[in-house]
C-alpha cells in the first residue's frame, strides 16, 4: 500500500548516496520524527514517541539531497509511504519507508540558502521559452534568453535582515499600480 505523507523531523544518519550501473542516482537516510506536546502538570513541552523512517530519494532529488543535507538537520519531507514487514533470521519487525517526492530544510528552526542547479535551471528556462512559443534554444526564436550563471556564489542569494524591505516599503510597492 502506498500513501502520501508529509513529515517533519531530524536527519538521523548522514545521507548515503550511490549511482547504479544504469546511472540512477539514489540517496537514503534515516529520519527521526518526535511528537512534542505540552504537559500542563509540568508546565513545559515534553517529547513524545519517536517514529523512525527510512527516506529514499531518486534521480536529481537524490543528487541534491546528497550535497545539501547532513545528520542533525531539521527537514520537511513529502512522499509516498510504505510499511513493510521484514525478517532477519530470528528477528522480525516492521519498517516504514518513504519514497521522497520533495525535501527541504525546516525553516522554523533556522535559515537556509538556495542554489538552483544548472540542470534544473536549463529545464525550466526551456519550458518557459516553449510556453512563449519558442524552441528553448535562444532569444531570437521568440523566447526569453536567460544568461547562465557559472559561479554558484552568484546563483544563490541569502537575504540579510538589513537588506529586507520594511513593511511600508513592501506595501508601497504592492499599491504602486492600483488604479485608485
Amino acid at each position: 500500500m502506498t500513501d502520501t505523507i508529509t513529515l517533519t523531523g531530524l536527519v538521523a544518519t548522514d545521507p548515503k548516496h550511490l549511482t547504479t550501473g544504469e546511472g540512477l542516482s539514489i540517496t537514503s537516510f534515516r529520519l527521526a520524527s518526535t511528537q512534542r506536546r505540552y504537559d500542563r502538570s509540568k508546565q513545559s513541552w515534553v517529547d513524545g514517541d519517536t517514529n523512525w523512517y527510512t527516506v529514499t530519494a531518486f534521480r536529481r532529488l537524490a543528487t541534491n539531497v546528497s550535497v545539501s543535507l547532513v545528520k542533525g538537520q531539521r527537514v520537511l519531507i513529502s512522499g509516498r509511504m510504505r510499511v513493510r514487514e521484514w525478517a532477519d533470521g530470528q528477528r522480525k519487525g516492521i519498517s516504514v519507508e518513504v519514497e521522497a517526492e520533495s525535501i527541504g530544510h525546516d525553516l522554523l528552526w533556522g535559515t537556509s540558502s538556495f542554489t538552483r542547479s544548472i540542470a534544473a535551471s536549463r529545464e525550466s528556462d526551456a519550458e518557459a521559452t516553449q510556453s512563449q512559443g519558442g524552441s528553448g534554444s535562444d532569444a531570437d526564436s521568440g523566447g526569453w534568453a536567460v544568461s547562465e550563471v557559472a559561479d554558484a556564489s552568484q546563483q544563490s542569494h541569502t537575504t540579510d535582515a538589513s537588506e529586507a524591505p520594511t513593511a511600508p516599503e513592501r506595501a508601497d510597492a504592492e499599491l504602486a499600480d492600483v488604479p485608485f
